[in-house]
């Protein structure tokens, strides 16, 4: 089953994605590199509760 997830910018601390997962499947946390709009740069985004 497909949960929603929350992707959170590791420099500036603002919630900027969401995106789903199986979490049957993938227990550990999501961490990606993505376009901070606020940063104006690519950081990486970790996954938040």
């Amino acid at each position: 089953m497909r949960e929603q997830i929350t992707l959170e910018c590791t420099d500036c601390k603002n919630r900027n994605y969401t995106t789903s997962k199986n979490k049957k499947k993938h227990q550990e946390r999501i961490e990606t590199k993505k376009y901070c709009k606020f940063c104006k740069v690519h950081t990486s985004h970790k996954e938040t509760k």
